[in-house]
């Protein structure tokens, strides 16, 4: 994998021959898999070498997937280790709400002898993966053909929801991490006024993350099923019992026309257009706006880019800005883990 000239990132240590040939563990950190992957960085870039899954609910802690993963594998002398964490990371440590575990790089270092070891919340370190892709991971929803001079930002809907943006220094994107799928949701219409009080009355402070997220599709399709009461066939029901929820939405809308589930997908997207809007108006993102995460590449192919488009650059004051902006969605699943390599193999304080 190559840097993508689309993507100029600030990593310092590109030039420095010493970061050549060094083997490196990836891995990103998720509630439901931990993918590792074993890199060899070269040429300002990185080969990766071998990629495993592990169900993160089978292990007590992260030593113990990365114990297996190196024994698996049989690898020795690894010299650095990339953790893509779901949360925020401070000072080296972090202890993310759907991992359970308390996460100390410092701990990782010392007991597997890294001679170097990072760790980054996933979305910034997505946003380094950004620069491994190639043209086909991106799928144009209205661009003017390249990024734009600016900042850039990255929304992500999945098991959470992930923010992230890119300083633009004048000459380099500097990747950084956010918390602003915490911030809270606010509803515009009288239905939506409707879902909040659904969701306040669950979770008392709505966030984003209660709305855009697998959770949050959820709780679009039962405000719809129990408040609304828009029926659902019983054989979807059975389905979800027994299936991904979100790709058995996805199919009933698409392969069969429930109408719940249709109507479920145009809020989540409408959502999804309106907090677009608010985080690049708030990072003034005047370079792009990437789209990642499991829903919209699994919902891809039933989005209206025209529809969200149009939805994203409603705005009081701001249209004329926010109507020049490129969009994109993220088709490659594996920036988290290839940007955190990329991240421990170039970057220098």
């Amino acid at each position: 994998m190559i840097l993508n000239p689309k993507f100029p990132l600030y990593l310092p240590g590109v030039k420095n021959s010493s970061n050549d040939n060094v083997s490196i563990i990836g891995a990103n950190l998720r509630e439901d898999i931990t993918s590792l992957g074993f890199f060899v960085s070269s040429n300002g870039g990185l080969e990766i070498k071998i990629q495993n899954i592990y169900p993160t609910k089978e292990y007590a802690s992260f030593t113990d997937i990365l114990k297996k993963f190196i024994e698996d594998n049989q690898l020795e002398n690894v010299k650095r280790l990339a953790m893509a964490v779901p949360g925020p990371v401070i000072n080296g440590k972090s202890h993310p709400a759907r991992l359970g575990w308390d996460l100390d790089v410092e701990e990782y270092k010392r007991d597997f002898k890294f001679e170097k070891a990072d760790m980054l919340n996933d979305l910034e370190a997505s946003a380094y993966g950004m620069a491994l892709l190639e043209d086909s991971d991106l799928d144009p929803i209205y661009t003017s053909g390249h990024l734009e001079n600016g900042n850039v930002t990255i929304l992500a809907p999945g098991n959470g929801l992930g923010e992230a943006g890119y300083f633009f220094d004048g000459k380099y994107l500097r990747p950084f991490a956010t918390e602003g799928g915490h911030s809270e949701f606010s509803p515009r219409t009288n239905v939506e006024v409707e879902f909040y009080q659904f969701l306040n009355n669950i979770y008392g402070i709505v966030s984003w993350e209660n709305v855009l997220s697998k959770t949050g599709l959820f709780n679009i399709y039962r405000f719809l099923r129990d408040v609304k009461r828009h029926p659902e066939p019983e054989w979807l029901a059975d389905r979800f019992s027994n299936g991904n929820f979100v790709e058995e939405l996805f199919k009933a809308a698409v392969e069969e026309d429930v109408l719940i589930c249709k109507i479920a997908l145009d809020t989540f997207i409408e959502f999804l257009a309106r907090e677009a809007n608010n985080l690049t108006l708030k990072l003034k993102a005047t370079g792009g706006l990437l789209i990642s995460g499991d829903i919209p590449q699994t919902i891809q192919t039933y989005m209206d880019k025209d529809k969200f488009y149009e939805k994203f650059k409603i705005s009081d004051k701001m249209e004329e800005m926010l109507r020049n902006i490129p969009i994109y969605l993220i088709k490659n699943s594996n920036t988290g883990l290839n940007g955190a390599a990329l991240y421990t193999a170039y970057y220098q304080d």
